[in-house]
């Protein structure tokens, strides 16, 4: 199993959201077709053609915080995209 389908697992089984890595978060999307707009501070936004949702993220501690890994899940449920 490739990092990028543990990832995957992990973040939609939904039992990790408190727990999981900013970069690893980044990692995923970038993988699920979504570029990142350049940002200041620690701030990342991603967007992808097709979804009109945009993703503001940014780390706490090196943790992404559960309420926007929750919003990724549901993103990728949502408009059903895969993880490549």
């Amino acid at each position: 199993m490739s990092k990028a389908e543990k990832l995957a697992a992990k973040i939609l089984s939904g039992r990790s959201d408190r727990n999981f890595d900013f970069d690893d978060l980044c990692y995923i999307l970038k993988r699920a077709g979504f570029q990142s707009r350049a940002r200041g501070g620690s701030h990342r936004i991603y967007y992808k053609d097709g979804v009109v949702e945009i993703i503001n993220i940014q780390p706490r501690n090196g943790n992404a915080k559960p309420y926007q890994v929750k919003q990724v899940r549901e993103l990728l449920l949502k408009y059903k995209i895969e993880i490549e």
